[in-house]
């Protein structure tokens, strides 16, 4: 019995820490700010924003090295953020 408990304390902590994740928004953006990325920290994509003058079908290469930058950036924004809201006391809660 205790066993279930602990599996359904576990399991409530890992769904309070997935709606904490979904309500981080981060965005990921292009060096040159024209395309821009919006995820949450829970790793799932929300949007994007892509400035009209990037569209050109000649210039996709370039797109698409600014498509890269702009997840390097959520990538980058997502771990700060995540060593920075990381609570030490819900882990030893999960796992207590």
């Amino acid at each position: 019995m205790a066993n279930i408990r602990e599996m359904l304390k576990m399991q409530n902590e890992a769904k309070k820490m997935q709606k904490k994740l979904k309500e981080q928004k981060i965005v990921g953006e292009s060096k040159d700010g024209l395309l821009k990325i919006y995820m949450n920290a829970a790793q799932e994509f929300e949007n994007i924003e892509i400035d009209p003058e990037i569209l050109d079908p000649e210039q996709m290469d370039r797109f698409k090295n600014r498509m890269k930058e702009a997840f390097k950036d959520y990538q980058k924004k997502l771990q700060k953020q995540m060593v920075q809201s990381m609570d030490i006391d819900s882990l030893k809660n999960m796992f207590s």
